[in-house]
């Protein structure tokens, strides 16, 4: 047992961690002459290590992750939520929503094809909240920032936000309140078509067409993300970001939650910033409130959203996501002592 706990530490450390990589870029700074005791020296440490290991482990994630989704294209997709009803449909479409890696502005067209397809409602909000606040890839990086437990639980309350979001919303029925275009779509009866069969070289070059696409899609994000963990890590005081979102802040999830709310990036993009904040002392619940928040309900991805649901019902979801990472938040800083 104790060997086998051995080798989730390293895999934990050196694989998804890469601190052999963090190693490396300091020993090259400093073999072409920066001062190891600067700030600055710090700052491009951060940066390159960050950069090259957030790089490597989305080509890679992202590849398996798509290898996967070629199995549940959106016709499968809507086939096998069709089949389902109640709490167990939307806990189907929370989990399909984990094997689909993309932020939220991607997930909005899958989310109108399932809603115009006439799957129940529930399901559709439980996959378009699930989908850019937790998938496998950021399972595994978050296990390499925070480890094993936080990077569970996160993953845990993300889909009982999913979930219970979803079973909400539909309890509220207000199917009505999305424009007419999606309601004058085909309905679910008409999703059974025959679907095409991909072979093994069609799911790679799928996996590898997905992880390039992603990457020239989110390696801006990731640049930016790290250059403000970069800056926060090196160059914010630290006794600004405990007065903010210290434990001495009651209102510092509330506040993470709407700071992150207006960003747009994917979770790729704000570990790094996460990454930092817990250096300097952020309380846990409110880092990743504000990278759920960040995820879920940046502001690009609201005004795609407003394209398809009328003023009510956009107001009900956002309303439904803020509460609930709220309350996630509460629930981490009530419970990080046990999880660091």
């Amino acid at each position: 047992m104790n060997f086998l706990f051995s080798m989730w530490d390293f895999i934990q450390r050196q694989v998804l961690g890469m601190e052999w990589l963090n190693l490396l870029v300091g020993n090259i700074l400093e073999k072409i002459g920066l001062n190891k005791a600067t700030p600055l020296f710090a700052g491009i440490q951060f940066f390159f290590y960050d950069v090259i290991k957030i790089t490597v482990l989305l080509c890679v994630l992202i590849f398996f992750i798509s290898y996967i989704q070629s199995y549940f294209p959106p016709e499968k997709s809507k086939k096998i939520l069709g089949g389902f009803q109640g709490i167990s449909a939307n806990i189907i479409g929370a989990l399909l929503g984990t094997v689909t890696p993309f932020c939220s502005c991607s997930s909005i067209p899958l989310f109108i094809g399932f809603t115009s397809a006439g799957l129940p409602f529930g399901v559709t909000f439980s996959f378009l909240i699930s989908s850019p606040m937790v998938d496998l890839g950021s399972l595994l990086l978050l296990i390499g920032v925070f480890g094993t437990k936080i990077a569970l639980l996160y993953v845990t309350l993300g889909l009982a936000i999913a979930v219970i979001g979803g079973t909400l919303i539909e309890k509220m029925r207000l199917e009505n309140e999305v424009e007419d275009f999606i309601l004058r779509a085909k309905r679910v009866e008409n999703v059974d078509i025959d679907i095409p069969e991909l072979g093994l070289k069609d799911r790679v070059l799928y996996a590898r067409n997905q992880m390039l696409d992603s990457l020239k899609k989110v390696f801006p994000y990731i640049i930016i993300g790290v250059g403000i963990g970069a800056f926060i890590h090196n160059w914010i005081p630290e006794k600004w970001i405990i007065g903010i979102l210290g434990s001495k802040n009651p209102f510092g999830v509330i506040l993470a939650t709407l700071l992150g709310t207006p960003i747009y990036t994917d979770i790729f993009g704000t570990i790094p910033i996460a990454e930092a904040l817990l250096f300097k002392g952020a309380k846990l619940g409110s880092i990743l409130a504000f990278m759920m928040a960040v995820t879920t309900l940046s502001l690009p991805s609201m005004i795609m959203l407003r394209k398809v649901l009328k003023p009510k019902l956009l107001k009900i979801f956002i309303l439904t996501c803020v509460v609930g990472i709220i309350i996630v938040g509460y629930i981490f800083n009530s419970f990080e002592q046990f999880l660091v």
